[in-house]
């Protein structure tokens, strides 16, 4: 018990630091293959991809100007849920695409997960904001802020289509030439 209780301390701090250094430790923004960033990604999630016989698809995808490794955290956290919050009697799909806005990339990753209600939604992007206990779904509570931060300093915006029961789209924008990081 003590043991469990001091592993749950030790990840939560690690996803504090993390959060606190998104603005603070960021790297240079340069052109950014996402491509590259998801199949990286992807190698990453292996182990969970293939215990969950998940399926794992994507677009081909824009180069953005970004911090590669904060790109590729925000596309950890939002795939790696996907496969999380999946219905217990079917396998995760999850699709990673992107479209062009009017001076921005729109990334999207749309899952056929649990979904998520609506009166939940503005919830989840805020630090320790969990809808599920640790013993349905592991997690700090953490991530989705994360990827908000993350997003919001290369100048975009997070938001979400969901509906309870049949899956949800995450949604980010990158604008074109993202502002230098400050």
């Amino acid at each position: 018990f003590a043991v469990e209780g001091v592993k749950r301390m030790q990840a939560l701090i690690n996803d504090l630091l993390a959060f606190s250094r998104v603005g603070t430790r960021g790297g240079a923004f340069e052109a950014t293959d996402t491509n590259k960033v998801v199949d990286s990604v992807l190698d990453n999630l292996e182990a969970s991809i293939q215990e969950e016989n998940a399926e794992v698809t994507r677009d081909t995808l824009p180069t953005v100007k970004g911090d590669p490794l904060q790109l590729g955290q925000v596309f950890q956290n939002l795939i790696g849920n996907a496969i999380k919050f999946h219905k217990p009697d079917e396998a995760p799909r999850v699709h990673v695409s992107a479209r062009r806005g009017a001076d921005e990339w729109i990334f999207s990753v749309a899952d056929n997960g649990i979904g998520i209600a609506s009166e939940y939604v503005e919830r989840i992007f805020i630090l320790f904001q969990r809808l599920h206990s640790r013993e349905e779904y592991p997690g700090t509570g953490i991530g989705l802020a994360i990827c908000k931060k993350i997003v919001e300093r290369h100048g975009g915006r997070i938001w979400l289509d969901s509906e309870p029961g049949k899956g949800t789209t995450f949604y980010f924008a990158i604008p074109d030439g993202a502002r230098s990081p400050v």
